[in-house]
């Protein structure tokens, strides 16, 4: 798991904590309208916006047995009503209204970065930072999910996405397929909780760009160089994380301060575990924890 794999963990945390209100209230809401039935207003009925920053502790590149910490930005909302979801070092727009109840679709564009192995200060690994920096991928494509309400509580839900995007900036110049199953449910009126499970299907110009092995370019052998590999495309990992979000006033419907904890794991499959860059120099399991503030208006 790299930092944008802990983004995105992250930033489906810091969603799942600010939106459970959104659809279908809050455990012990109260109903104050007349109708049988009715559900208080919240923050999240109109326009809002949430920021919010995290910090993080895990490998310094996809594949690396080596952990470093790193400040990572939030921003999730909906405006206009068009939602802005947090994608690892992006963003998503989902265009889809929500009804009032019942199964609701999320579709829309995204972009993002893709910023792993580009600076070489960051890679606490001599031998595999003397491969040198990789340029900065911008990705672009669609992402699509459906959201199931109520399935154990009345509150909880399951929701399932798929992202696909393609570097346009040259850099891999390939493509990435991202499903995803995320079960929230709220815990009492200021705690929610989740498990996710992810997986990350790559092409082979990705994995030539990420994880294939070229010779060092020395003039003499050099005995730290890695053995030559070509990586080819295929499903690149598959992971899971766990989180718990707190509103500092005990109610998540009003906005304001909330705190998230996360803890991940991923395994490396394929080339992606078997690069010389994981399996000699790194680890194909790959862990992290986190811990974010954000702020809902």
């Amino acid at each position: 798991m790299n930092k944008l794999a802990i983004a995105a963990a992250l930033g489906a945390a810091f969603s799942a904590s600010v939106v459970s209100a959104q659809d279908q209230g809050e455990p012990g809401v109260a109903a104050s309208a007349p109708e049988e039935n009715a559900v208080e207003a919240t923050i999240f009925d109109g326009d809002f916006v949430s920021v919010g920053v995290g910090v993080a502790y895990g490998p310094s590149y996809s594949g690396s047995d080596d952990y470093t910490a790193f400040v990572l930005p939030i921003v999730q909302g909906s405006l206009g009503g068009v939602d802005i979801n947090p994608r690892p070092a992006g963003i998503a727009l989902d265009f889809v209204p929500d009804p009032d109840e019942g199964v609701s679709f999320s579709a829309g564009p995204m972009i993002k970065l893709n910023r792993d192995r580009v600076d070489v200060d960051d890679i606490k690994d001599e031998v595999v930072a003397r491969y040198g920096e990789l340029d900065t991928a911008i990705e672009v494509g669609p992402s699509v999910g459906v959201s199931f309400p109520g399935v154990l509580n009345p509150y909880d839900s399951v929701s399932v996405n798929l992202d696909a995007v393609w570097d346009i900036n040259g850099a891999h110049s390939g493509r990435t397929i991202s499903p995803s199953v995320t079960y929230f449910t709220p815990l009492s009126r200021g705690i929610a909780a989740s498990l996710s499970v992810s997986a990350n299907n790559i092409d082979d110009d990705y994995a030539d760009y990420y994880y294939s092995v070229g010779p060092l370019n020395t003039l003499v052998p050099d005995p730290d160089a890695l053995p030559l590999f070509q990586a080819e495309g295929g499903f690149e990992s598959i992971g899971t994380n766990v989180l718990l979000a707190f509103d500092l006033n005990g109610d998540v419907t009003d906005g304001g301060l909330a705190l998230i904890g996360l803890a991940s794991y991923s395994r490396l499959l394929g080339d992606a575990k078997d690069s010389p860059f994981t399996s000699i120099r790194g680890s194909a399991d790959q862990f992290m924890v986190a811990a974010g503030i954000g702020y809902t208006f």
